[in-house]
């Protein structure tokens, strides 16, 4: 037995069959749910993993997971990794350009996807290569377009397929593929090893103890402990984070409680429902709206088995945490830092706000180091974070990305990420931000190149920068500044956002805009992002908060 995660994983059903694993809220507070066992969790992902393999699907290639949270996501999670296959996470709010390249990139041969996108499916499906078999749950919205590959109902799929388990031996190198944003806005994928993954994402099945040094003492550990934890990743699973919450959570051999969409109200009461001990989420767009609620019409709500909130992909702002903390001070708070590249690198001290800085207690494979020469960073330098050991194998079809990102040095394979620290003592550094000018808008990534590009296109634009501003909920916010074309008239900010949304992610979208008589650029050509930054901040005579909300697990 290798560090597989579905070996890993059947070894946890094997050891606990009959206890519960999963619970699903399709429409929390008092809709469908559905509750799996172990054993039940099993079969069904055999029963899909049959179905693609007899469909054609072979080891090593790609299988795309286009859904909402639910069942389905983690079995297809698990259907792929038993028959070797590589499962990709599809980010549901992509729009038709989004998707086509995608699928293109990712080498695609099947995609498993939730009816409510049959629409975009069909319309990027022509672009898609490789892509040949489709797997479709739900049902498709009366009188929309039909993808030219007549999908298979999931229903019709499992349903004569067999629940057993016989599948050809797998490996700790078999693959596992995170897509996450790319420098230029386009998506790129992040390529892991099963085993590297397991120690540096999961923790080695032991994220605040000591990892595992036997693939089979998973089980073992699970087999000897009880049941008693409840995790709740509340974010979506086509982000990494969430899958990875999920995997920890089977990992233990305990109960992962899922919501198809974010709601505070709902997941309050879901917390003291299924008496949920974890509950993971992102920045301040999820946490803040859950301080509202324990503030207002769930003041008083049943919290007492929550153990811990921790947060990932955004950073919590000083204010929502002090919050948090006087609402319900027995609650750990977990202000975590990784990557798709990474896994998990440290959590913010406590005194990390903006006195002191993003201070952030590190572990003993991350460090900071000179992006150039690769040398560590001494105390009071500043560099690059860095990770060394279990990192991945570079990124899908990029070898230059790969190369200018992963290194070796000092006898160990090295990942250099994108933001900038300076080396403090005893595993503590400063991180300063990253090193591009990305956008991180409820822990969804914006790049300005592609929205900058989205926004030209409109005919009364005539150029425009587009940065990042801060935002009380999200962050930040995407602003932008336009300079329009002359005779065309200024063009409006609602008029834009329908323009955007057409073509970008809604998320992307810009929320407020500021009209210049010149974007400034320096004389080669190149963007001023502190001019723009500083002028979208300063002066914003139009700006929207209507259009197009965008918490983190809602479409």
């Amino acid at each position: 037995m290798d560090y597989n995660l579905a070996d890993l994983f059947e070894s946890v059903v094997d050891a606990v069959p009959g206890r519960e694993a999963l619970v699903h809220l399709d429409h929390p507070g008092g809709g469908a749910e559905r509750r799996l066992t172990y054993a039940r969790l099993d079969a069904a992902a055999n029963r899909l993993a049959h179905h693609l393999r007899e469909s054609g699907v072979a080891p090593g290639e790609h299988v795309g997971l286009h859904l909402y949270n639910g069942v389905e996501y983690l079995q297809a999670l698990f259907a792929c990794l038993k028959i070797r296959a590589v499962p990709v996470n599809v980010n549901y709010r992509y729009v038709e350009d989004e998707l086509a390249y995608l699928y293109h990139d990712a080498d695609l041969v099947a995609l498993v996807f939730d009816a409510d996108f049959t629409g975009r499916v069909a319309a990027a499906l022509p672009r898609a290569g490789r892509l040949r078999h489709l797997v479709c749950t739900g049902t498709p919205p009366a009188g929309g377009p039909a993808p030219r590959v007549p999908p298979v109902p999931l229903t019709d799929a499992v349903a004569a397929a067999s629940p057993e388990r016989d599948f050809a031996p797998r490996s700790g190198d078999d693959r596992f593929l995170i897509y996450t944003g790319g420098t230029t806005g386009l998506p790129k994928g992040v390529v892991w090893r099963q085993e590297d993954l397991f120690f540096s994402g999961l923790g080695g099945g032991a994220p605040t103890g000591e990892p595992v040094k036997r693939p089979e003492e998973l089980a073992e550990r699970v087999a000897a402990g009880g049941s008693g934890l409840v995790f709740f990743p509340t974010a979506p699973l086509m982000h990494g984070t969430s899958t990875l919450t999920a995997l920890i959570g089977f990992g233990f051999g305990q109960k992962v409680v899922l919501h198809r969409k974010f709601a505070a109200e709902e997941v309050l009461r879901t917390v003291a429902r299924e008496r949920v001990t974890s509950l993971s989420l992102v920045g301040d767009a999820m946490l803040r709206p859950l301080v509202d609620a324990l503030a207002g019409p769930l003041r008083g709500s049943d919290c007492s088995s929550l153990l811990s909130v921790s947060s990932s992909g955004a950073v919590l702002s000083e204010t929502v945490r002090a919050q948090f903390a006087a609402l319900l001070p027995g609650v750990r708070l977990l202000n975590n830092f990784g990557s798709s590249e990474s896994g998990f690198n440290g959590t913010a001290t406590e005194d990390a706000g903006p006195d002191r800085g993003f201070r952030l207690r590190v572990n003993d494979r991350t460090a900071v180091v000179d992006p150039v020469t690769h040398r560590p960073a001494a105390p009071g330098e500043t560099g690059r974070i860095a990770q060394r050991g279990h990192v991945p194998l570079g990124y899908y079809n990029d070898p230059q990305k790969t190369a200018e990102t992963f290194f070796t040095a000092r006898g160990e394979r090295w990942v250099l990420l994108g933001d900038l620290a300076t080396a403090g003592a005893d595993g503590v550094i400063t991180v300063l931000g990253r090193g591009s000018q990305c956008i991180n808008t409820g822990g969804e990534k914006v790049f300005p190149e592609e929205v900058e590009q989205a926004l030209k296109a409109h005919p009364a634009v005539y150029d425009a920068l587009v940065a990042g501003v801060p935002d009380a909920r999200w962050g930040q916010r995407v602003a932008a500044v336009v300079q329009p074309r002359e005779g065309a008239g200024p063009p409006t900010l609602a008029a834009l956002q329908e323009h955007c949304r057409a073509r970008l992610a809604g998320y992307k979208v810009p929320r407020s805009m500021v009209l210049t008589e010149r974007i400034q650029r320096s004389p080669s050509g190149k963007a001023d992002y502190r001019w723009a930054k500083a002028v979208a901040a300063g002066r914003s005579p139009e700006t929207t908060r209507a259009g197009d909300p965008h918490p983190p697990a809602t479409p």
